[in-house]
């Protein structure tokens, strides 16, 4: 009984790890208890994904360097329907997904100016994040986040992307999703068009 479980817990963690788009790291401190939806580092305790922040908070506060070299504060987006996305050349889920925020969500809301999308490129240089971009063929603003410091903001540092944060126009947290899904991505595209109404 005892092997059985620890197999299948083994086995989970390890189809686990390779769905996602990891961290690229090694998670010192984190500690997974089985059948639980929270996970504990450094008395921060997180969701069954990652996420550190909850619907219905504050998003928090962050300045980011966008990859023309302009900055921008979350806090000064305050009016707006935001939405955040965290991101990597190295995840393939991101690739896969990225196509799909320009399609259904920036193409058709850019120009709304109660609307802002910040794709957040985690921890690697200028350069490979404008190629990053070109090469998954997206528009939107993509911004630097030297270290994943804006990241462990909103997740564990070490847990994995794609991610995508909305924020809603008083800066309260609406949505939180975990890697690609059509079903999820379609009910976020669906709650923008509905926040963008209002």
């Amino acid at each position: 009984m005892k092997k059985n479980f620890f197999y299948a817990g083994g086995l989970s963690l390890l189809l686990w790890g390779m769905a996602a788009c990891s961290g690229q790291g090694k998670a010192d401190k984190a500690a997974v208890v089985a059948d639980s939806v929270v996970v504990k580092t450094d008395s921060v305790a997180a969701d069954s994904t990652g996420y550190i922040v909850k619907v219905g908070e504050s998003a928090p506060d962050f300045t980011i360097t966008l990859t023309d070299g302009k900055q921008m504060k979350l806090s000064e987006l305050r009016g707006k329907v935001v939405m955040l996305q965290f991101t990597a050349s190295w995840c393939g889920v991101c690739r896969k997904e990225m196509p799909f925020i320009e399609k259904d969500i920036w193409l058709k809301h850019k120009n709304n100016p109660e609307f802002a999308l910040i794709g957040i490129d985690r921890d690697e240089p200028l350069d490979k994040v404008i190629a990053f971009g070109k090469s998954v063929g997206v528009t939107y603003p993509l911004g630097l986040d030297p270290g994943a410091d804006i990241f462990a903001k909103y997740a564990l540092r070490e847990s994995g992307i794609t991610r995508n944060v909305l924020i809603d126009r008083e800066g309260k947290i609406v949505k939180l999703t975990r890697l690609y899904n059509e079903e999820e991505f379609a009910s976020l595209v669906d709650q923008i068009d509905e926040m963008l109404k209002k």
